[in-house]
Formats: structure tokens, sequence, C-alpha cells
């Protein structure tokens, strides 16, 4: 009987709503706690991950979805992004090829292959540009997908606090994608529509400089 729960798709879904309920609950960061919770169950349990992934796989189909949502955010702050267009899109871009450019390089320091460094070179970008960046260039998505997810919990931590609410959700945005985005909104509207269009105009960066990149 219990087995067959844990082949229930309504099994993925219930631990992962659960996990994050239980993060939001204590306040400390909701996303990293899920995980934790997640990680334990299965563990304890030894429960296969791809029992679990029946229904987490269509928690991931709502990623693209509620990344597009973001666009809200974007269009109630039109006027200011059009003042400053060229510094969104020079800040997005400095920022796509920093990291980029800096994982290449640990990459190639390090001795990595080919596979494992295209998995790691669309960190900073959503889940679903990254994937696809990894997948068109022969990497390793489950790969990708942590690297997005590591990149996104640091980038929401806010080391470093920057006054400015442009710069601030330029920056959350252009390194930290949906994750940090979440964070940027709780900071403000401004952070959140700018971090928001910071994830459109680096995937978009991000597509490019990959193609000139890796080849």
């Amino acid at each position: 009987m219990m087995h067959e729960l844990f082949l229930s798709p309504f099994f993925g879904i219930g631990l992962s709503i659960a996990a994050f309920w239980v993060g939001t609950w204590i306040r400390k960061n909701p996303l990293v706690l899920a995980i934790v919770i997640v990680s334990g169950v299965l563990l304890i349990f030894k429960i296969p991950y791809e029992e679990y992934n029946e229904g987490g796989a269509l928690i991931n189909m709502f990623l693209a979805p509620a990344t597009a949502c973001l666009a809200v955010s974007i269009y109630t702050r039109a006027e200011l992004l059009k003042k400053n267009w060229l510094p969104i899109v020079v800040g997005a871009s400095c920022g796509s090829l920093a990291s980029m450019g800096s994982v290449l390089l640990m990459c190639k320091l390090f001795g990595m292959d080919e596979a494992m460094t295209v998995s790691l070179i669309p960190k900073s970008v959503t889940t679903p540009i990254a994937v696809s960046v990894a997948e068109g260039h022969g990497g390793m998505v489950p790969i990708t997908v942590v690297a997005v997810i590591f990149t996104g919990i640091l980038g929401s931590i806010r080391l470093f606090r920057v006054n400015d609410p442009m710069i601030a959700g330029i920056s959350i945005g252009a390194c930290s994608h949906a994750v940090g985005t979440s964070k940027a909104i709780e900071l403000g509207e401004t952070e959140g529509a700018m971090s928001g269009l910071a994830i459109g105009v680096c995937g978009i960066l991000t597509v490019l400089f990959s193609m000139i990149l890796l080849h």
C-alpha cells in the first residue's frame, strides 16, 4: 500500500507543496528548507527520485507560465523601463557575460569536460531557458537544474545591499533569475519589475552568447 502511494503522482505534488508550506511557515528561506525536507523524506524512506518525480514533473510544467507572469510587474513600471532602457540592457549584458565567462574560465582551469561546461554555463537564467540551452549543446540537464537552483538560492540571500531599487532589481534578476526575483518583489515593486525584466533580457542574451562561446 505504501509503495503504491509513492508511485502516485499525487505523492510528489503533495510532498513538494507540504515542504514549501513548512518553509513558508518557518519564514526562513522557504525554498532551501523545502529542498532539505524533500531530500530528507526521500533518503529516510528510501524513495527513488524517479517515483517522486512522477508528481514533481507536473509542478515543473508551471515554471514557464510562472516566469511569464512576471510580465505583470514589468508592465506596472513601463515608463521607468522606457526611460532607462540603455542602462538596463548594458547591465543585463554585463551580468550575462560575467556569469558565463567566469563559468567557462573555471571549467577550463579545473579541466572539466565539454558536457559539464555546457551544463553549468546557463546557471544564472531561469530553468526553462537554461534547460533548453544545455540540451541544445549536449549538456546534462540534471546538472543544469541543480546549478540553476543553487545559484538562485545564493542570489536570494543578498550578501551585498544596494540602495538604488533599479540597480538592485537588475542585479538580482541577472544573477539569480526567478528565485531571486521572488525576493526582489518583497523588497519593492520597482525591484521586482527590474528583476523580472532582467530575467527575460538575460535569457535572450544567454542563448545568443552560448552560440558564440560554445562553438
